[in-house]
């Protein structure tokens, strides 16, 4: 394999393994969405105060997500990110009123009231899980764009990419198969934010029995959304590469892939059993308080086998549905050589990063959350 395939293949990898865990750190999202629903005020204060330990978790990783983007694969980060900013906008918003609200809830002077920013942490429960599963889905289902890498040496408008529709991606948030997608996320992220606070709280049985509600609810519907995600997905047309260049249509292309790469399948296949198993296990047993960890690995080998479904096999990860030709690939929209070099030996730091989180989460976990520990010391 030649040295620029490898690094493609690797920084693919990489961005898989990124959209993965920020899937997985959703559980804060999922979690917020449900806060309004509370019982009481000490119910609520509860839940933010154990999601607050963890919401830095999915502003790092989208951020570290999207630098990841820009330095291994800048033409989609140009497309997508320059193209359509109406939804990138929207989700990076949302963002920012869960940072504004984990600020300012609990702070001194607050003249707002903690439920205005109860509220800002609703929506960016609901939209943050959506607006990025809408996100994901154009790279799936495709975008209006156009490639002219000819126009770099265009000294008057040395624009390379260029959105085909005046939407720039609210067109996006209208189409059925990316909002099939963005639901299913939302409710993943429901069920794994209630299973999170089963196990992470020590509250009265009525908190645990509205928990375990919702985790059968959000987690019933989620399965009913996944098949029907899982359905369209594997009969869905692909745009592939061939051997000259040209980009041609693929009938059941992801499908096809499943059956190529079945290592892709396999991790599909066994996550989604692992998500079934957590979700199980915190339902049918009270003493069941690893329920997230199941929960959380099986999202991430769900969401890597789907990246690379997407990305691996010439398929491109980014088709363009008004110019095909412009559809990228991990083959024509990387980094030069050097770049993804030298990023690759910054990359060895990684594993000791993900130990480092590991450990102090499950430091900070080792003992349930209680109503009266948000009484003291820092609260959210």
């Amino acid at each position: 394999m030649e040295t620029m395939t490898f690094l493609q293949n690797y920084w693919w990898f990489l961005i898989s393994v990124l959209g993965a865990l920020l899937v997985f750190v959703l559980f804060v999202q999922g979690g917020q969405s449900m806060i309004l629903s509370a019982r009481n005020a000490t119910d609520r204060s509860l839940m933010v105060n154990v999601l607050g330990r963890k919401w830095e978790l999915t502003f790092t990783t989208l951020v570290v997500f999207g630098g990841a983007f820009f330095a291994s694969f800048p033409l989609f980060y140009s497309t997508s990110f320059g193209g359509a900013y109406w939804l990138w906008m929207l989700i990076l918003i949302s963002f920012i009123l869960q940072a504004v609200s984990y600020e300012f809830r609990r702070k001194h002077g607050n003249l707002y009231g903690c439920l205005t920013y109860d509220i800002f942490l609703f929506l960016n429960g609901c939209m943050g899980c959506i607006l990025l599963g809408v996100a994901v889905g154009t790279m799936i289902w495709g975008a209006d764009f156009s490639v002219a890498k000819g126009n770099l040496l265009d000294a008057a408008a040395p624009v390379i990419s260029t959105w085909d529709n005046g939407s720039h991606g609210l067109e996006a948030i209208v189409s059925w198969r990316n909002l099939l997608l963005g639901f299913t996320i939302l409710f993943l992220a429901r069920m794994q934010g209630a299973v999170f606070m089963l196990g992470s709280t020590a509250h009265d049985r009525g908190f645990k029995v509205m928990m375990r509600r919702r985790v059968l609810y959000s987690g019933g519907i989620f399965v009913a959304l996944f098949l029907a995600f899982t359905a369209v997905l594997l009969t869905s047309t692909s745009y592939v590469q061939d051997a000259g260049g040209e980009f041609v249509l693929r009938d059941n292309g992801y499908l096809e892939n499943f059956m190529t790469l079945w290592w892709a399948a396999v991790a599909y296949v066994g996550g989604t059993l692992l998500v079934l198993c957590g979700m199980l296990g915190v339902l049918v047993s009270d003493r069941f308080r690893h329920g997230a960890w199941f929960t959380g690995v099986g999202t991430v080998l769900v969401v890597m086998s789907l990246f690379w479904v997407l990305g691996y096999n010439g398929t491109s990860y980014y088709p363009s549905v008004s110019d095909p030709a412009s559809s990228l690939t991990i083959r024509n929209s990387s980094s030069s050589e050097f770049t993804l070099t030298v990023m690759s030996y910054v990359s060895l730091v990684i594993p000791f990063v993900l130990a480092y989180i590991v450990y102090v989460w499950r430091s900070m976990d080792r003992r349930p959350l209680t109503p009266e520990d948000v009484t003291k010391g820092h609260a959210y």
